[in-house]
């Protein structure tokens, strides 16, 4: 690891941390901590994919709906109007509509094929902002002065790795520059998590083996053709799976590749100096 001890951590006058977990685990809320309270430039890997490796697609998915519409199309076709997505690290919204649910496209499913050619795009684009971990480290300290960095992953980062391969190109990179840190949730969270997405279900990125077992699952189980199924209803079905599916590739990413910290010991954590004593435990901890 970058830091093999609790001293090599606080002494280091450079700390480089990623987080992975669960969304909803506090990444993100740290990661706004340190770079509002601290010396840290914060990485956003849902923005990168948004802003440089899908902004074409979503800007496109928009242009494509306003076509429908004769007063936007008549503007766009002479170049009047501008559509564009306006993604912020607190806003990813373009994001999720442009993934969609699988299912019936009058409840606002798309095609299962073409569900399926987005979630390539968005697992393509997710393993290249990883990719662009080393190069955000180098322009956060030449360009802009940052000692620190945060590197925000999303959800899915489990997804695209083999945890017990110690060749896997994506976990080989991100761990020569950071040092990996899982926020390990209980099952309180869990079902806290599980809860929340129940009221509000949001589209997600899956394994294309996971995705397809599933799929096949659900319409065996409900007994109903792709165009009948209810979108909001499959991905609620589908997201306890989804969760119990990622925890032991999390687990095997920080056993692995990297420490664990528990969810609880970071949500009272409101500065810079708190957040590198709970790392510094853990590190501790480990040794």
């Amino acid at each position: 690891m970058l830091y093999d001890s609790a001293d090599a951590w606080l002494s280091a006058p450079r700390k480089r941390v990623l987080l992975f977990a669960m969304s909803g685990l506090g990444k993100t809320h740290v990661s706004d901590m340190l770079r509002k309270r601290g010396d840290w430039f914060h990485y956003s890997i849902d923005y990168r994919i948004g802003t440089r490796y899908m902004g074409e697609y979503i800007a496109d998915n928009a242009k494509l709906q306003a076509m429908k519409v004769p007063f936007l199309r008549d503007l766009l076709m002479s170049d009047s109007i501008h559509i564009g997505s306006n993604i912020t690290f607190d806003n990813l919204a373009a994001v999720s509509a442009y993934l969609g649910k699988p299912g019936d496209e009058a409840r606002g499913g798309l095609p299962i094929s073409s569900y399926q050619r987005r979630q390539d795009q968005f697992a393509r684009a997710e393993k290249q902002a990883l990719l662009d971990t080393g190069y955000f480290i180098d322009r956060a300290e030449e360009l802009y002065g940052y000692p620190h960095f945060v590197c925000d992953t999303g959800g899915s980062i489990c997804e695209w790795v083999d945890a017990d391969d110690p060749a896997d190109p994506i976990l080989s990179e991100l761990s020569r520059h950071c040092l990996m840190v899982w926020i390990r949730g209980t099952e309180a969270h869990t079902e806290e998590l599980i809860r929340r997405f129940d009221r509000a279900p949001k589209p997600m990125a899956y394994q294309p083996e996971f995705l397809m077992r599933v799929w096949t699952e659900y319409l065996a189980l409900n007994n109903c053709a792709e165009t009948d199924v209810d979108p909001d209803a499959f991905i609620r079905w589908t997201y306890a799976q989804a969760l119990a599916h990622r925890q032991p590739r999390y687990e095997a990413m920080a056993r692995n590749w990297g420490i664990t910290v528990e969810a609880s010991d970071l949500a009272d954590v409101s500065t810079q100096q708190g957040f590198e004593a709970v790392i510094a435990q853990a590190l501790s901890r480990q040794g």
